[in-house]
């Protein structure tokens, strides 16, 4: 163990507008323009923390020795929440694990309240030495389009295109029409998708929660890594299934929430042996969307039917006029004209680049885009006004800090 590592041993995080330093005249970071170096920091078994102070004591030498006893290789810590800085995450910190072998990415738990300063935010903690930054959206973000562009911008500005980033939002697309996973996995924004799995609490079992997660999130593009559940005392054995169940999904890695909140079967059950799923298939394919459709995913598929030739509305509905761009498109590929997105459709969709779209929001509120092309600024979708099916994360904790 080194020196360093032996030294540091952690209090309470700073109170919400700290900085744990790297910053440039008027507190903005100066721009990371390098590439986190190294593997892929998302493969492997990876554990989040929440209060470092809380998991293990805050003790470095105790955090390391169970990682590796674990076989975990990341230690995902959180570095900020909206705009606040946590102290708890510090070059110092980043080194010394670095030291013991460990990767070390920051997530930071967004709201879109401030957008530009949780920019700066999630900057500072890659200045600090992060192998990746993920961005923790959840229903603070929902609607706010204009938000999330802004944010995603600011970033990219501060740490480059190609440094790692991830979004670990809500896994069930369909239960949030107004969230916007077309800007945050979109281009320029996040290159890896962390969707939170938590069976036990949205009250499915472990199969189901792939199969949901997957057909959904497949349409966007992004690898999935998918993050699972200690807290609230799942059993053993489901912890063991979802292990199994991220191979046969083609994971490369996966993470699990989290640290402090685990008990010692949890834990056991993250370094069990993996039995043989023979015989096992996964859900394959996308979601379908038609007529009647109204959220994120119909906003996804119209910015790729205007890339494609089809002079349509940007506004998360799927009405008459979508429904004919896609039968034009069908009959353009020779595939049967029936106005709906199923997976062969989506595989054409997925072909061309979405169209870009400066949202913006007019002074009246809310109002559907009205252009025929996605080429200049325009007003944010009218699905943005629609409200969760359900908030499946909802007490899962992460926001903030837990009450004592």
């Amino acid at each position: 163990m080194t020196a360093t590592l032996a030294a540091l041993v952690l209090g309470v995080p700073a109170a919400a507008g700290a900085s744990s330093g790297g910053a440039g005249a008027g507190g903005t970071p100066a721009p990371v323009t390098q590439r986190a170096s190294g593997p892929n920091p998302f493969t492997g078994r990876a554990m989040w923390i929440w209060e470092l102070p809380a998991s293990n004591g805050g003790n470095l030498s105790s955090v390391v020795s169970r990682a590796h006893a674990h076989g975990i290789r990341t230690l995902m810590i959180k570095s900020s929440d909206g705009s606040g800085m946590w102290s708890q995450f510090t070059p110092a910190l980043v080194s010394a694990l670095h030291a013991n072998g460990l990767r070390v990415c920051a997530w930071q738990y967004v709201y879109g309240s401030a957008p530009g300063a949780e920019a700066r935010a999630g900057a500072t903690a890659v200045k600090d030495g992060a192998d990746c930054l993920i961005i923790d959206a959840e229903a603070e973000y929902e609607g706010k389009y204009v938000q999330a562009q802004n944010y995603v911008s600011q970033l990219r500005k501060q740490i480059g295109n190609g440094f790692p980033v991830a979004l670990a939002g809500f896994p069930y697309v369909d239960y949030h029409p107004a969230f916007p996973y077309s800007i945050f996995l979109g281009p320029g924004g996040a290159q890896y998708n962390v969707p939170q799995m938590y069976w036990q609490d949205i009250g499915v079992s472990v199969d189901a929660v792939y199969a949901h997660t997957y057909r959904f999130n497949r349409v966007f593009g992004r690898p999935i890594f998918p993050l699972g559940q200690i807290y609230n005392s799942p059993s053993p054995a489901a912890i063991v299934r979802f292990r199994e169940l991220s191979l046969a999904y083609g994971a490369t890695g996966v993470s699990w929430w989290d640290w402090q909140e685990g008990g010692a079967r949890q834990w056991n059950a993250l370094a069990q042996p993996l039995g043989s799923l023979a015989g096992f298939a996964p859900v394959k394919g996308l979601a379908s969307v038609g007529r009647g459709a109204a959220g994120d995913l119909v906003v996804w598929a119209q910015e790729h039917l205007v890339t494609a030739g089809q002079r349509i509305p940007v506004d998360g509905s799927f009405g008459a006029g979508t429904q004919s761009a896609v039968r034009r498109l069908q009959r353009a590929h020779g595939l049967a004209a029936s106005g709906l997105i199923d997976a062969t459709t989506w595989q054409i969709l997925l072909r061309f680049r979405p169209a870009y779209v400066h949202w913006a929001l007019h002074k009246a509120g809310i109002r559907a885009a009205s252009i025929a092309s996605a080429d200049g600024t325009t007003m944010v979708p009218a699905s943005a006004s629609r409200p969760a099916v359900r908030n499946e994360l909802a007490g899962h904790g992460g926001r903030g800090r837990p009450s004592r």
